[in-house]
Order: structure tokens, then C-alpha cells, then sequence
């Protein structure tokens, strides 16, 4: 059997002339230039991403939830245990979960993928699913090799059939008991980073659970390490086939030139490997907030993405990132429904 082939194709940047018209048209719109703030900068970033000044609103916002199991939960890492995950699968689609609630206010609409839960789930859902779980990652490979390049195969596919049915923007959300350890050893090895600086409590874990992870951290690191400079082997080491997919989806988006809102520490995880698949793609991206996980604020900064909010939010799902949405709603109306001076007859003479 032929293996996926896991390059990317050259990112295309967001287009450089529609930015300097947006960039014109805010400094003509009835308001002293920089007065709203971030809300400026991204309705000229989503302006340049769709290649359109001024911007169209937002049609088909969707979030594809990436649900797995991780072997490393085994040693005692979450505060929950891992048949949760596909408790929430079914809580997802059912539709009473955070996400949902989040997506019906943003204008949004929600998809569940099974990557690697432990567990059968609805065969709506199931139908890319790499396997079951993976393996404990402070003493194997989460994946093998076949496994990491399906799982980034199914990602690619997964945002290619979102932008093909007509998704204007993109977001990613995880859903797996023990994810965030996988997501810390990720955001350690490609910034360089000590273990005690990334481990945060996750699901809520007490000393002692922080203390497991910690030293499980440690341990998957000194396995991770020596292949940092290879995405796909990094993923294979140590991450599981819902964050590879991840990877692969963050990384097509950018080369379908598709904008994208990125969530916690699990999702820019995953986009920091998925800038080293298809270097550039950050330009794609967005920050929709800071989380409370200290490894989520080390990867943004590796990335230079400031984030839109800080609620101290950590549920993942794509909640803060749904959460921030609206603001993209409401600067993409400021920069295509406000008047500029001309048209209203407004004065920029000073006194």
C-alpha cells in the first residue's frame, strides 16, 4: 500500500494589495485612524485573506472538533478518565456541549471527527478514524509511521471538504482526556523548553497529577527531542492521531487560502508543527485567546500571534475561538458597512 505523502504545496501569503486598499479605506472611514483599535487589524487581515476590499461578511464559519484518546492518560495525567472522550462525542452531537452553544451565537456550525477515541463512536463521525487510542508517549511513539501519515492525510481531507461545501473560515477544536500532555511536549520541543515551564493542570489535576505529568513530560521530551526537526517524525513521537490531523488540517487550510481562528494550547500545538509542514501558514491564522496553560502563551509567542481575548478560558472544544468570532464579525462589518468622510459629508479639516 502507498503511504500519504505528508509535504505541503508553497503557502501563498494573504494578498499584499487588497491589505494596502483595506489599509486605505480604514483611514478614510468616519473615525480618527486606530480608533477601534485590533478591530482595524483584523478586518484588514481578513480582508487581505479573502483577496477582497472591502470584505465580505462571514457566510459558513465551521468548527471540526478533534476528538482522540491518549495512552499517556494511563499515568494519571487528567483529572478525568478517558471514556469521558467519547461521552463528549456523544455530547457533541447531540448538541449540548460548550461548543455548540458557543457556535449557534457566533454564527458557526460544528462537525465532530473521530481520530483516535478508545472507544466506537457514530459512524457519522468515525469514518476517518486512525485508531484506537495512542500509545503512552513517555516510552513509545504515539503512532507509527503509517499512522502518522493517515492521520495527517485525514486532516488535509477534512479541511479540504470544509472549504469544498464552502466554509469562509476555519477552526479547529480538540476534545481528549490527557491531550494537553501530548500538546505540552509539542509547544517544549520546538520552542526549547524546559518541562516544569510548560505542564498547567489541564482538566484540573491536583499536585500530585501535576507532578505525573510533569515527569511524563520529561520523559516523552527526551524522546522527542532528537527529531524536532522533523515535523512528521515529531508528530509520529509524540503527539496522537487527533493532533496530527489536526497538524494536516491547520496546514491545508493555509494552502487553500483559508483563514483560520486557532483556540488553546492543543490547537496551537498543532500549528506549531503544522507551520514547520507548510512554513508560512501562520499568516493564515488568528489567535482567538489566551488560555490559563502555560505552554499555550510559549507557543503564541513562537508564533507572533497576539491573542483577541483573555478569559482565562482552558475547556478547549474550540470555545475560545468561537468565543472570539464575533469580533471578526464585527470588523469585517466596520471596514464594509461604515461610510467613509466623502460619502458622509464628514470634515477632516483640523481647527
Amino acid at each position: 500500500m502507498t503511504l500519504p505523502d505528508p509535504t505541503f504545496p508553497p503557502v501563498t501569503p494573504p494578498d499584499a494589495g487588497t491589505r494596502a486598499a483595506a489599509e486605505a479605506r480604514q483611514a478614510q472611514l468616519t473615525k480618527p485612524l486606530g480608533s477601534l483599535g485590533r478591530l482595524e487589524e483584523l478586518g484588514i487581515w481578513i480582508s487581505a485573506c479573502q483577496g477582497a476590499c472591502p470584505p465580505q461578511p462571514l457566510a459558513r464559519p465551521r468548527v471540526v472538533v478533534f476528538a482522540g484518546d491518549h495512552g499517556i492518560a494511563q499515568k494519571g495525567v487528567s483529572a478525568y478518565p478517558c471514556e469521558v472522550t467519547a461521552q463528549m462525542v456523544g455530547n457533541f452531537l447531540a448538541g449540548g456541549a460548550a461548543v455548540n452553544a458557543l457556535a449557534k451565537v457566533a454564527g458557526a456550525t460544528v462537525r465532530v471527527a473521530d481520530l483516535a477515541v478508545d472507544a466506537d463512536t457514530d459512524p457519522s463521525v468515525s469514518k476517518l478514524k486512525v485508531r484506537r487510542s495512542s500509545e503512552p508517549i513517555d516510552r513509545a511513539d504515539a503512532l507509527t509511521d503509517a499512522e502518522v501519515r493517515v492521520a495527517i492525510a485525514a486532516g488535509r481531507a477534512l479541511a479540504d471538504d470544509e472549504i469544498d461545501s464552502g466554509a469562509d473560515l476555519l477552526i479547529a477544536g480538540d476534545m481528549g482526556i490527557g491531550n494537553t500532555t501530548p500538546a505540552a511536549v509539542l509547544v517544549a520541543a520546538l520552542t526549547d523548553t524546559e518541562p516544569v515551564a510548560v505542564v498547567g493542570r489541564g482538566t484540573g489535576v491536583d499536585d500530585a497529577g501535576w507532578s505525573r505529568k510533569t515527569a511524563a513530560i520529561r520523559d516523552a521530551l527526551r524522546r522527542a527531542r532528537p527529531v524536532v526537526n522533523d515535523p512528521v517524525a515529531l508528530l509520529r513521537a509524540a503527539s496522537g492521531a487527533d493532533l496530527a490531523a489536526m497538524a494536516g488540517f491547520l496546514a491545508q487550510a493555509a494552502v487553500r487560502r483559508t483563514p483560520v481562528v486557532l483556540d488553546g494550547v492543543v490547537v496551537t500545538a498543532a500549528a506549531l508543527v503544522a507551520e514547520q509542514l507548510a512554513p508560512g501558514a501562520s499568516a493564515w491564522w488568528v489567535a482567538g485567546h489566551r488560555s490559563t496553560e502555560p505552554a499555550h502563551t510559549i507557543a503564541l509567542n513562537r508564533l507572533n500571534l497576539t491573542p483577541l481575548l483573555e478569559l482565562d478560558l482552558r475547556l478547549g472544544e474550540g470555545s475560545g475561538a468561537l468565543t472570539a468570532l464575533p469580533l471578526l464579525h464585527a470588523a469585517i462589518a466596520v471596514l464594509a458597512d461604515m461610510a467613509t468622510f466623502a460619502d458622509a459629508g464628514v470634515s477632516t479639516a483640523q481647527p
